[in-house]
């Protein structure tokens, strides 16, 4: 069979995806990674020590289907039920849930037509997934698989969220959106936002609004009571960023039990593998030790940010473990080869909101410093 007679074996749909693309995975030793966001400091003794316990005779056994006993600890941490949350496999698969829970597929050619970034003929709102851009680039990815309708609006300059009276004036936003994501803070610009304006957006949605927090325990303040509050709203947070566990992908989902029993439907029945489960819950009983990484990474980024000022960069406000920069002299690109030249990955992405910038990941001090040694050889 030829290579054009197998493509008709794939749906169509399928065949015009453009996947999402992570961040590099080295292959040369030696190199500092600062472009994936993953946590400089390892999971504490006491985590390593469980997940070490735990593979012995049970791993010809299969997890827990809900992730029962660590859905009772988070809601113990959080002062919910464990009705109230879904585990998955990294929030990844959570916010993939929800595009398949809350919103209606359009196939043809109102979906192609969302893909080329033009707005298909009469909008219909119970297809739309509607998100902030630049975001988290999985959003419009899972509205491609889906088959839905996307709707990207943009963010001012300064990364702000836009106020109501804003949005209400927006050619492109809809309020009656199946399903509106919003990353907070933001990533890949680092911007915290308040909660009571994230909770004005929530009020003024008429469909599912999915709160992605997956950096929010490096931020001044949290919007995890707006998932309590409304039953449209849902926060989702995941065990990798903060809490250095992004190898065993391990995320959470906060919500009204009717909204967290739908996703429970769709969800693969052993969804979240066993050594996950025991390593995010060790996670939760030495929650001290991670606060306190998570103050040493805060201090980093403030002593980081203030050394590549001093060098010219631009660097824009964070409440994220990462910073966005527009460096001096020479565009973002050439930066991003001169640091890798010199064994430093960072992340440049080619939206036209932000290709004049790199995201750096916080490391440790020592790869701090050697990130600004290397900016001022490039100078």
């Amino acid at each position: 069979m030829s290579s054009r007679q197998m493509q008709t074996l794939i749906r169509p749909l399928v065949r015009g995806l453009t996947p999402y693309v992570p961040g590099e995975q080295p292959k040369i030793k030696g190199l500092i990674k600062l472009n994936t966001n993953e946590n400089p400091y390892p999971p504490s003794p006491r985590v390593l020590a469980a997940t070490q316990a735990a593979a012995d005779g049970r791993l010809r056994l299969y997890p827990n289907p809900t992730a029962q006993p660590l859905r009772e600890k988070l809601a113990r941490v959080h002062d919910c039920r464990s009705e109230n949350i879904i585990v998955g496999n990294g929030s990844d698969e959570l916010l993939a849930l929800a595009v398949r829970a809350f919103v209606e597929p359009i196939m043809g050619q109102a979906s192609r037509l969302s893909r080329a970034g033009k707005t298909p003929g009469p909008r219909c709102s119970k297809s739309l997934v509607q998100f902030f851009t630049p975001s988290y680039s999985l959003y419009p990815v899972l509205a491609d698989i889906h088959g839905a309708v996307r709707n990207a609006v943009p963010l001012p300059a300064d990364f702000a969220l836009p106020s109501l009276a804003d949005l209400e004036h927006a050619r492109h936003w809809d309020f009656r959106a199946a399903l509106t994501f919003v990353t907070t803070p933001n990533a890949p610009s680092g911007r915290g936002y308040r909660t009571a304006q994230l909770e004005q957006l929530c009020r003024a949605q008429k469909g599912v609004v999915l709160l992605d927090e997956a950096y929010v325990d490096f931020a001044s303040e949290n919007a995890l009571a707006l998932a309590m509050k409304y039953p449209h709203v849902l926060v989702t947070r995941t065990f990798s960023k903060a809490y250095s566990l992004c190898f065993q992908r391990v995320g959470y989902c906060v919500g009204h039990p009717a909204i967290i029993g739908a996703l429970h439907k769709i969800r693969d029945s052993y969804n979240v593998n066993g050594l996950g489960q025991i390593a995010a819950s060790a996670t939760l009983d030495d929650l001290p030790r991670y606060r306190a990484n998570l103050r040493r990474i805060m201090v980093t980024r403030e002593q980081l940010s203030g050394e590549l000022e001093a060098l010219g960069f631009r660097v824009f406000p964070s409440q994220t473990n990462f910073i966005l920069v527009r460096p001096p002299r020479f565009p973002a690109r050439s930066w991003l080869q001169k640091l890798r030249g010199r064994k430093i990955l960072v992340r440049w992405f080619s939206d036209p909101a932000v290709r004049d910038c790199l995201r750096i990941t916080i490391g440790r001090p020592d790869e701090a410093a050697a990130l600004v040694k290397a900016a001022k050889a490039i100078l």
